[in-house]
């Protein structure tokens, strides 16, 4: 990933906490039948490893855990939100004329080695763990054992386990910190205005050079 410097996202807290937050990622791999693409919840260890290590399952129908070896390197790709930023919203646009549309996004990039886990127990972890928090939010929380066992063993048999110990990880939060203050102040309102606030607020907390 291209990332020039005022770009650059290195803080591991920061990166792990966008991961966390958004944690449908795109597993990129290039196995036996070439490059494939996955889109799939992960759950973070951030304990484990130097990095922090990804927990998922795949369907067992999906080729994906045949094609690759273990310790095969992937990619996972995780995104905290864009937006398309206009040059009408920067204020200097009105006077100098000299600027452009732009598109402002948070991403991280975990690179690592995978290994596929065939076996119930991982698999049930997994599941159990995921419910657990993404069910957390809801009025009601739906649990594993709401269902009849046999039918949530029969699903389980389903799924695949895959575990991902991340040994490399980029960010890039491009968020017009190469404009003036005022420009990224006009666009984050802008965004703010039309539903866009995961980037707006990003956009509104990065500080003023000249103060």
């Amino acid at each position: 990933m291209y990332i020039p410097a005022h770009f650059a996202e290195t803080d591991l807290n920061t990166l792990h906490q966008l991961i966390m937050s958004h944690p449908f990622g795109v597993l990129i791999t290039h196995g036996s039948q070439g490059l494939d693409a996955n889109h799939l919840p992960f759950e973070l260890h951030c304990d484990e490893g130097d990095f922090g290590t990804l927990h998922g399952h795949v369907a067992r129908n999906n080729p994906v855990w045949q094609a690759l070896n273990h310790g095969d390197e992937v990619l996972i790709i995780f995104t905290a939100g864009d937006a398309y930023i206009s040059p009408q919203w920067y204020p200097s646009k009105q006077k100098s004329h000299q600027q452009v549309p732009s598109w402002n996004y948070m991403v991280a990039h975990a690179y690592g080695k995978i290994t596929i886990h065939d076996d119930e127990r991982y698999v049930r972890g997994v599941v159990a763990r995921l419910t657990r928090t993404h069910e957390a939010s809801q009025p009601v929380a739906w649990k594993m054992t709401d269902a009849p066992k046999d039918y949530i063993d029969s699903m389980l048999k389903l799924i695949v386990g895959i575990e991902i110990e991340i040994t490399r990880i980029e960010g890039k939060s491009k968020l017009s910190q190469n404009k003036e203050h005022r420009d990224i102040a006009g666009a984050a309102h802008a965004l703010n205005a039309s539903g866009h606030r995961v980037i707006a607020q990003a956009m509104q907390v990065i500080p003023d050079k000249n103060t």
